[in-house]
């Protein structure tokens, strides 16, 4: 039915319209809990007192909630006292309105219903004022604010607030901190390996980081060669190969191992990069699968593999030079739509800034890394970010990266959670093959013998943890890391 509207002059507006509320509902869940406690459990998981119109209400179920939580018994005596006694609810007082929601009360079997109802509401209202931003901003849109940028800040809210029902953001109380904190204990108590992120699928660089962690924004870099690219192809296709979803009490799925990964490669093409992965699990080397030399034996090993990966859940975006803004748009949409538990990115200098009138590049790297990092605490995801070096690297007797040796570093370092550096010292060692038959080439064979097949990942910085170098074993034919074996599990050795 159509909204009624009055004339005013020759211009007709729709009369005032009130926010979509259900007082009735939240005072007959609030009946319900003052008299059965029960009432509360069936309706916690989902509904907060911020989703209350009324603020009284608000009030009221909060106070019942803590509570509850602490072992008390709510009712309307025990409850008034810690509710503002000189308020009024039209002629009652907050004590006399308490006794009232417990005499009118519904059961408990109805309790479920009325919270969702004013849930409900609650997501309805915070929709209005998402669409009354989005029409002011329209409307009044400075200069340099462009359309685009308009459409990216209302996509961020509503995925917001399909996430959580809620988009304001604002402070959190301690307390919801400190649960949150024993919530990751537990998760990493009941995960697989003890971990409070997700694994790496490399045991020992695991045992130094903890894991991947939760919106943190982890740069990994190297020199041309070094085999960045590599490793974090190996970390993504490890964490999506294990992916294992349990339920949650919403419906909604969690990974309880692993996870869904969203990698944005901006170098390589999909299909070098699933070659790759192939190459890896397969252990036929990618230069051959792309020449087609392969027995019969290696293809029913690829096809082996490739039915073995449609059940994977990583999804790969091959957009080369794409801006923050767009990554982040086509992120928050693969969370909603598949789930999303890591994001990989490669590499940093191949995005762009929002700005394609950016002249100084460091500025633009700024926006990309600051974007990064705010876009893995909206996801709360980790985000793997490639970044490449400088030469000043290649002037250098010892070749192991340093902080400062990351291009525009200002920021890339600033804003890192860690930093990690992808070492070979094979790489520099073959450069220098001197000539045979000289004493420094025996020097040199002894030299490549003993670094053969190793690497190193140098974790330079680390906000939570240690820093130190983590030994890996790479095989460049399959652009493979793995961990080299522990020194008590390594046979016995005869002089």
């Amino acid at each position: 039915m159509a909204e009624p509207a009055r004339k005013i002059g020759l211009v007709e507006t729709p009369l005032y319209r009130e926010a979509p509320s259900n007082i009735e509902a939240e005072q007959a869940l609030l009946g319900a809990i003052l008299v059965n406690n029960d009432a509360l459990y069936r309706v916690t998981d989902f509904l907060k007192p911020e989703h209350f119109f009324e603020p009284l209400h608000r009030k009221i179920y909060e106070v019942a909630g803590d509570m509850i939580r602490m072992g008390k018994t709510v009712s309307p005596v025990t409850i008034k006292t810690f509710l503002p006694a000189d308020e009024k609810v039209g002629d009652m007082t907050v004590a006399f309105y308490l006794a009232r929601l417990a005499a009118e009360a519904v059961t408990i079997i109805n309790a479920s219903d009325y919270g969702r109802a004013i849930y409900d509401l609650a997501t309805r209202r915070s929709l209005i004022s998402v669409g009354e931003d989005m029409v002011n901003v329209a409307y009044d849109s400075p200069v340099d604010s462009s359309p685009q940028s308009q459409i990216e800040d209302a996509e961020r809210k509503l995925f917001s607030l399909a996430e959580s029902g809620r988009y304001d953001g604002g402070f959190e109380s301690f307390n919801d901190a400190v649960k949150t904190a024993i919530d990751m204990a537990n998760a990493a108590y009941m995960r697989d390996g003890g971990l409070s992120g997700i694994s790496t699928g490399l045991r020992d660089l695991d045992k130094r980081m903890g894991g991947l962690q939760p919106s943190d924004l982890i740069v990994l870099a190297g020199r041309p060669g070094m085999g960045k690219t590599s490793l974090a192809t190996n970390i993504a296709y490890n964490i999506a190969s294990v992916y294992e979803p349990i339920q949650q009490a919403d419906g909604s799925f969690k990974a309880k191992n692993g996870g869904v990964v969203g990698f944005f490669s901006l170098e390589m093409s999909s299909e070098q990069l699933a070659t790759r992965i192939i190459s890896e699990q397969t252990e036929i080397a990618s230069s051959k699968i792309r020449r087609g030399e392969i027995t019969e034996v290696d293809f029913e090993k690829l096809t082996a593999c490739a039915i073995q990966m449609e059940r994977v859940p990583l999804y790969i975006d091959a957009t080369g030079g794409i801006s923050i803004a767009q990554l982040a748009a086509r992120a928050r949409r693969l969370k909603r739509q598949r789930g999303l538990d890591l994001l990989v990115i490669d590499y940093i200098q191949l995005m762009q800034g929002s700005s394609k009138n950016s002249q100084n590049r460091v500025q633009e790297v700024t926006e990309i890394t600051t974007g990064l990092k705010a876009l893995g605490k909206e996801l709360a995801v980790p985000i793997i970010a490639l970044s490449q070096l400088s030469r000043q690297v290649e002037n250098r007797d010892d070749k192991r990266p340093q902080l400062s040796d990351l291009r525009e570093s200002g920021s890339i370092e600033q804003d890192a959670d860690v930093v990690l550096f992808v070492y070979r010292e094979e790489y520099y060692l073959k450069n220098k093959e001197p000539k045979p038959g000289t004493e420094e080439y025996v020097q040199w064979e002894n030299n490549m013998n003993e670094m053969r097949g190793k690497s190193e990942v140098i974790i330079a910085k680390q906000r939570h943890g240690p820093t130190g170098s983590v030994p890996l074993g790479f095989q460049s034919e399959f652009t493979r890391f793995f961990d080299l074996a522990e020194e008590d599990r390594l046979p016995v050795q005869y002089e």
